[in-house]
């Protein structure tokens, strides 16, 4: 595809200021008072970050190192017993495994699902348009009434889709009850939320591709799947990476979706780690448990996040 690789050359290359090939600028010492002036303007932000923000995350760790419990007379300091009794806990590995599954499952299924999406919706005729805005519609809401909503649905006693399934003569299965279903349909409703954001994501994407790519790769003879795989996915690339970073964070912190719809039963088997955490907080009161179990999470979004960004690494050579 020579044309293509032409007009991705033409496209990438720097552009001129004023017909000349911008320069290293020279570098001029900056008065001082103008610094002054930049500290006296963000010091309201600086003073708000570090007290809502930087403060309680250093006691966060301080609390991890103590078997600290809320009205105890006593917080013991025991250095890393509370991250040793996790390699311990049953509980902690089921939760971990299930924000693992969650969050696996539905990045891979909403990156795919709104790709597909984005390409069929990219267009901006009216029904494009309408079909847009109703996938975008669930994202808007909050997940804890997008939890509710979907609870009510399945209930087995007066949801309406037990009744459907009941209207066609098919069996009823306990969606929030059982074991073995309780997770997918979580997973489910996840992506059903989720899916018009990254669709919306992908197709301001699509629309920023120059246009002149495609059209050297008409003149080269490609196909249409010939234009998505060499035109239309390397240069999604770095939103691709922005939708799945976000996503996967949501996923990892996922809670208010959990504890409305199901509060990690059955027996646990839709336990996250931030609903095992919130339990061993705020109804257990083991604070110094929590914490340990906050900074696990904490690590697990940084190495997950760092992974992908080393996975996703743009390259303009490709």
């Amino acid at each position: 595809m020579t044309a293509l690789n032409e007009a991705r050359g033409a496209t990438s290359a720097p552009r001129a200021r004023g017909g000349t090939t911008d320069g290293p600028r020279p570098t001029r010492g900056r008065p001082r008072w103008r610094s002054k002036a930049a500290w006296m303007f963000m010091a309201p932000s600086l003073v708000i970050l570090g007290v809502f923000v930087l403060w309680p995350i250093v006691q966060s760790f301080w609390y991890s190192l103590h078997t600290w419990t809320i009205g105890a007379a006593t917080q013991p300091f025991i250095g890393l017993g509370n991250y040793i009794a996790l390699t311990k806990d049953a509980q902690f590995w089921g939760a971990l495994l299930h924000t693992v599954e969650i969050t696996a499952i539905s990045v891979v299924v909403l990156v795919a699902l709104g790709f597909f999406l984005a390409l069929a919706l990219s267009s901006e005729s009216v029904i494009s348009r309408v079909i847009r805005s109703a996938f975008f519609f669930p994202y808007v809401a909050s997940l804890t009434a997008v939890g509710l909503v979907w609870r009510f649905l399945l209930d087995p006693n007066i949801g309406m889709v037990d009744g459907l399934l009941h209207q066609l003569g098919l069996p009823s299965p306990a969606w929030l009850e059982s074991t073995s279903l309780a997770l997918p349909t979580i997973i489910f409703v996840s992506i059903w939320k989720n899916v018009g954001f990254v669709m919306i994501i992908l197709v301001a994407g699509l629309k920023g591709v120059p246009e002149d790519q495609y059209e050297a790769a008409r003149l080269d003879g490609a196909s249409r799947s010939q234009l998505v795989r060499y035109v239309s996915l390397p240069a999604l690339r770095p939103t691709m990476l922005f939708v799945t970073v976000i996503l996967t964070i949501q996923s990892l912190q996922l809670f208010d979706l959990v504890y409305v719809m199901t509060d990690g039963g059955p027996e646990f088997k839709t336990d996250t780690l931030v609903t095992l955490l919130f339990r061993d907080g705020f109804v257990n009161f083991q604070t110094g448990y929590a914490s340990a179990i906050s900074w696990v999470l904490f690590l697990l979004i940084v190495i997950v996040s760092a992974l992908q960004l080393k996975f996703f690494r743009y390259n303009d050579v490709d």
